[in-house]
């Protein structure tokens, strides 16, 4: 995959009106079998002022399909179908790391282990990740943004 089709892959991952961007998910190096990620901890919390357990989840989410998408290839589609999540240590400022490695990449299934630190490197939050990969359905990428194939990403 070029430079620029991965660039607008990772655009669309965290453009305007999705929760990656909404909670700050911020893409640092993508491919099939890595993906990492920050996050900040502000905004993200929980009453206590710790870092929100769902808010980990939805930065390994986003990372894990971002590596599966680009496993999977051009043409087809990733669905999340399974997400685990054990929260080891609290996080309370800074920015959180994730790391999405491939631990199963399959024709039909993608798995990821992501592991989350905080900006002291210690393990916040160890996730993992199954994707079921489909082939895309024309004119089905109703999601609520604008389709891939508006923005030139997939054929048309």
């Amino acid at each position: 995959m070029d430079q620029e089709l991965l660039d607008r892959i990772v655009a669309v991952t965290t453009a305007e009106g999705t929760l990656a961007r909404t909670m700050g998910i911020k893409i640092l190096s993508a491919s099939g079998t890595e993906v990492t990620g920050t996050m900040p901890v502000a905004g993200n919390v929980q009453p206590y002022g710790l870092l929100h357990g769902g808010a980990s989840c939805v930065l390994a989410e986003t990372i894990g399909s971002l590596a599966a998408a680009l496993h999977a290839g051009l043409g087809r589609v990733v669905v999340g179908i399974e997400i685990s999540a054990t929260h080891h240590r609290a996080a309370r400022d800074g920015e959180v790391t994730a790391v999405a490695t491939l631990a199963h990449g399959g024709r039909t299934l993608a798995t990821y282990d992501i592991v989350i630190s905080d900006s002291a490197g210690r393990r916040v939050c160890t996730s993992r990740l199954t994707c079921l990969i489909r082939d895309q359905v024309p004119a089905r990428e109703g999601n609520g943004v604008v389709p891939l194939r508006d923005q030139g990403i997939i054929g048309g």
